[in-house]
């Protein structure tokens, strides 16, 4: 299928969450989404252990890294219950922490966005690897016009080159090119790369909701792969408030990972962070002459592991000397220092990106008219819980009904 002799109203590169339901939301523009996998939003399918974790009942700035007045302002657009009744061919059930999980599977929930897409007369071209965009001028217009050393936008087009030779062109770009998570399933720097051939500052990238690797004092967390337990972490990084995290973790061959973790990987800047390990326990009164892996309210492997690693041996607590409890009580605020994260090919999604001070509120660039950027390619990056799935969504609606009125 070929579409060089076209000029799209709008093209959109990327389908994923944020391509297709801005596509889905279009009304009487022609439309074409360019995608590099030969399927669309894989995602998408691979999300929430296969069930797509579409909302949360609690939507606030509060629970994303980046631009909180920038961040709330698009959070306003667009309600969980909106989000829910897009999809209200579909049932969800509300678990955990107020999170909307399909109840069939993630399938379904790609299937209605491909649908919706599909019906406001989007195209959809598969296995297009985008390798450059330009502005040109338009070859329908006769002449060219400049302002204040800006083009006219009326008179200039996109053109987009994929890898395959293929050339797109469109009056609008919007790029929903996604990050780098999960590499197995296609992530690309391309979105990254447009905004910078456009003068556009982009963010470092790092891995987030990631689980961390351990230094040699940590070694002894390998030991404990497949244990989980219910733990808080605290942490605090520069220019950020101190954070707290209370969730399952779950020590790994590799190291540490979790709900819990993973949240406070997309806090962390390098540095300690304080592991409670019995948040809801006392050690006051401990009077039993049970051993201690015996009496904790720990898994005992864990527990027996943890005494090896501070050299104590498993007995009553009354029985340890003042210098060794000092050692025990460090489980309820246990000092971990990361040598790093699991990387990219095992994070959920990537902190950093395009900078939103790039951007006006309709997400548009604000050194290139006509170019626009949403979802998980901008330097906002939401906790567990539904929240970067519901931010791809609501940049999309955001301008959505910008289209709208131009």
């Amino acid at each position: 299928m070929t579409a060089a002799n076209q000029i799209y109203d709008i093209l959109i590169i990327g389908a994923g969450a944020a391509g297709l339901f801005l596509a889905a939301n279009l009304h009487g523009k022609s439309v074409a989404i360019l995608e590099k996998n030969p399927s669309a939003g894989k995602k998408i399918i691979a999300s929430g252990g296969g069930k797509c974790n579409v909302t949360n009942r609690y939507i606030s700035a509060q629970n994303y890294l980046g631009d909180e007045e920038f961040v709330a302002k698009a959070l306003l657009n667009l309600d969980f219950s909106e989000v829910l009744e897009f999809f209200s061919e579909l049932k969800f059930k509300e678990i955990k922490q107020n999170q909307f999980f399909c109840a069939s599977s993630a399938k379904d929930v790609l299937g209605v966005l491909l649908r919706a897409s599909q019906q406001s007369g989007a195209k959809i071209f598969y296995n297009c690897d985008v390798k450059s965009v330009s502005k040109i001028s338009d070859p329908t217009k006769s002449d060219v016009n400049t302002h204040n050393g800006l083009s006219n936008s009326q008179n200039e087009i996109f053109e987009v080159l994929t890898h395959g030779g293929q050339k797109f062109s469109s009056k609008h770009l919007v790029i929903a090119s996604g990050g780098l998570g999960y590499k197995a399933l296609g992530a690309s720097e391309i979105g990254y790369e447009i905004a910078s051939s456009f003068g556009m500052q982009v963010a470092r990238t790092a891995p987030a909701l990631v689980g961390f690797t351990v230094q040699k004092d940590e070694f002894w967390f390998k030991n404990l792969s497949g244990v989980s337990l219910n733990a808080e972490i605290s942490l605090s990084a520069k220019n950020l408030a101190e954070r707290k995290f209370i969730g399952d973790v779950l020590f790994t061959h590799k190291g540490i990972s979790g709900p819990a973790i993973l949240n406070a990987s997309l806090f962390w800047q390098k540095g300690t962070m304080s592991l409670n390990f019995l948040p809801n326990f006392s050690f006051k009164n401990l009077n039993s002459k049970k051993q201690l892996s015996t009496i904790l309210p720990l898994a005992k492997r864990f527990t027996l592991e943890f005494l090896r690693s501070r050299n104590l041996a498993d007995k009553s607590f009354n029985e340890y000397s003042q210098a060794e409890k000092t050692e025990i009580l460090k489980l309820q605020e246990y000092k971990f220092a990361p040598a790093g994260t699991f990387g990219f090919e095992r994070a959920e999604v990537t902190k950093g990106g395009v900078l939103t001070s790039e951007l006006n509120q309709n997400f548009e660039s604000k050194k290139q008219r006509n170019l626009y950027f949403i979802g998980e390619v901008l330097d906002v990056t939401g906790m567990l819980g539904g929240y970067n799935i519901h931010f791809a969504f609501a940049s999309a609606k955001t301008l959505a009904r910008h289209f709208d009125t131009i």
